[in-house]
């Protein structure tokens, strides 16, 4: 498998793990105002997840730019 390949496994995975943060927060967003606690945490997370995906992505990008 390619690292091109690779890293478009890896950016699919994460793309889910966003949609899963985001849809954690919608959720939380509806259940307000029980569970406010836990608001900051859950936020983060999905701060991390599509920062993480959006790194991932502009790698993949830069890859298939220098391989073409």
């Amino acid at each position: 498998m390619s690292d091109i390949d690779a890293l478009k496994d890896e950016v699919k995975k994460l793309n889910a793990r966003a949609t899963q943060k985001k849809m954690d927060l919608h959720d939380l967003s509806e259940e307000l105002p029980q569970n406010w606690q836990s608001i900051l945490q859950v936020a983060q997370e999905t701060y991390d997840a599509y920062k993480t995906l959006t790194e991932k992505r502009a790698e993949l990008k830069a890859l298939e730019t220098a391989s073409a």
